[in-house]
């Protein structure tokens, strides 16, 4: 039998009604926004920058998510106990720095150069706007290096929630993981190729509420069933006393968690947030909001992972043994069919929420850098082409990921892992030091983005390494190093200092 035949409507039938309900209004969404996003490639990649505080600020917490905290984190709970809130606790300290500092001066610069992507800043910042020829000619090979390194890990990060959304699917609807990656990426695709940037941010934003919502009922209600908080600790310390000690996975492993932070200066789909508000001082509102929701999703998360090893004290009784599936199985087990289809959007909004601003990024680098300024420089080219060809490279970048998310047998967390600290250590050294230091330059850039890549790339693969500790840290801090000493061995650009100092006194004077 034809296992689509075999999807259990009956007991499920009123949350998948609420899912679908939920699916319906994505599609407004998408549809109302298809106008707007058709104006041209400023308006398909960032709304025209004209994004509220509290829509970027919703939409970057979204984002940056993704299935990993949503069944990621709390799977991480669920087999280590309490130490998981040390894999929190750096990125939430991280893109509060962002909001307040870093997303201020990225916002300016990107604004008065007309900058839509991330490898376009670099590429402006270390070869166009340089005064002198020998120093612009390196342009092209910043573009190149920066899509590249995008397209290698964003891929597996997309298919990363596409594969959280098939086991989201499998669990809650009984039907096949593929079928259910095959859902995820057509919805996903669906409003992503109409409505753009625009319908991702406004989507991420509903997303994110929904997601806080589900992470607050859910583990209030398991409490109440098992008895409350007390029981809870007192049940997991009875099997193993190490899941209510912070500190059992060691200094190595409270470091490499620590450490999952350092990848958000170089996520380019939490980045391009802070260049779509329409007002740079409205940051600092959407760093209050945004590290609010951090806090109180990431709570949500471990408590469910928490609750859930009380309930389920052996993986064997969790779908097919597998602690990622912990939070759609408790929530289906304690919760009314209308909150749990609420809980089955919230896991899918953490999917989409990524994958969608992804999507985007990838796309964004493929056509506004490879195609409009590369392999079409100096010609005119409609804007309506380039809406249309990024509609185009979407759908062919859901392929790709669909084929990797049936591909790999990798759990979300670690997959999401090593394609986060690839683009961590690539772009967050990059970004940080052409921000804050006047010194740097376009070879420290490469140079720094190829070794950040590398040792990601070197240190996974290397159990005895990779064990000891997480590929990011290692990564970030070499690329790091590397930036600087090439920085200092190479003279930069005429004018590559004005272009800091000026971005620097401007967010002091606005500051003000």
């Amino acid at each position: 039998m034809n296992e689509i035949a075999q999807f259990h409507l009956g007991s499920n039938f009123t949350a998948f009604l609420t899912f679908v309900i939920y699916f319906v209004v994505l599609m407004i969404i998408g549809l109302s926004s298809a106008r707007a996003s058709s104006e041209g490639i400023g308006e398909f990649y960032l709304a025209g920058r004209k994004l509220k505080q509290f829509v970027v600020a919703l939409s970057a917490v979204a984002s940056g998510r993704s299935a990993w905290l949503m069944l990621g984190v709390s799977g991480m709970a669920y087999l280590h106990g309490v130490s998981a809130v040390w894999a929190v606790t750096g990125y939430i300290l991280v893109e509060l720095f962002l909001f307040l500092f870093v997303g201020k001066r990225l916002r300016r610069f990107s604004e008065e150069y007309d900058i839509i992507t991330i490898p376009e800043y670099f590429a402006n910042r270390y070869g166009a706007l340089a005064k002198d020829k020998i120093h612009r000619q390196p342009e092209n090979l910043l573009r190149l290096v920066s899509v590249v390194i995008i397209i290698v890990f964003m891929v597996p990060y997309i298919a990363a929630q596409f594969s959280a959304g098939g086991k989201a699917f499998s669990v809650s609807f009984h039907i096949s993981e593929t079928h259910g990656v095959w859902v995820t990426a057509g919805i996903v695709l669906f409003y992503t190729v109409l409505g753009g940037y625009l319908a991702v941010s406004l989507t991420d934003m509903i997303q994110a509420i929904i997601m806080l919502a589900a992470l607050i009922i859910l583990p209030a209600i398991a409490l109440y069933d098992f008895g409350g908080p007390n029981l809870i600790f007192r049940e997991l310390a009875a099997n193993n006393q190490s899941f209510i000690d912070p500190a059992a996975i060691g200094l190595g492993g409270i470091l490499g968690f620590l450490g999952i932070g350092l990848g958000s200066p170089g996520a380019p789909h939490i980045l391009v947030r802070y260049m779509s508000v329409e007002n740079p001082q409205q940051l600092r509102a959407s760093a209050l909001i945004g590290t609010i929701w951090n806090v109180l999703m990431a709570w949500g998360a471990i408590y469910i992972g928490l609750i859930g090893r009380a309930f389920y004290p052996i993986k064997n009784m969790l779908p097919n043994a597998d602690p990622e599936t912990v939070f759609p199985h408790l929530a289906q087990t304690h919760l009314h069919p209308i909150v749990f289809g609420l809980v089955l959007a919230a896991i899918l909004s953490a999917v989409m929420s990524t994958a969608d601003s992804q999507l985007l990024v990838a796309a964004s680098g493929v056509v506004r850098d490879l195609y409009e300024k590369v392999l079409r420089r100096g010609k005119s080219v409609k804007q309506t082409s380039l809406v249309i060809f990024s509609r185009i490279t979407v759908m062919v970048l859901v392929l790709i990921s669909i084929y990797f998310a049936l591909s790999s047998h990798q759990w979300i967390f670690w997959l999401v892992l090593f394609a986060w600290a690839g683009l961590g250590a690539a772009f967050g050294p990059a970004l940080l030091l052409s921000l804050f230091w006047d010194r740097m330059t376009k070879w420290g850039v490469i140079t720094g983005m190829i070794s950040g890549t590398a040792i990601t790339i070197l240190w996974k693969s290397i159990p005895a390494l990779n064990d000891m500790l997480y590929e990011l840290i290692p990564a970030f801090l070499g690329a790091t190093l590397v930036s600087i000493v090439v920085s200092l061995l190479t003279s930069p650009p005429d004018g590559a200092r004005e272009l800091v100092r000026k971005t620097a006194a401007t967010y002091r004077k606005k500051r003000a």
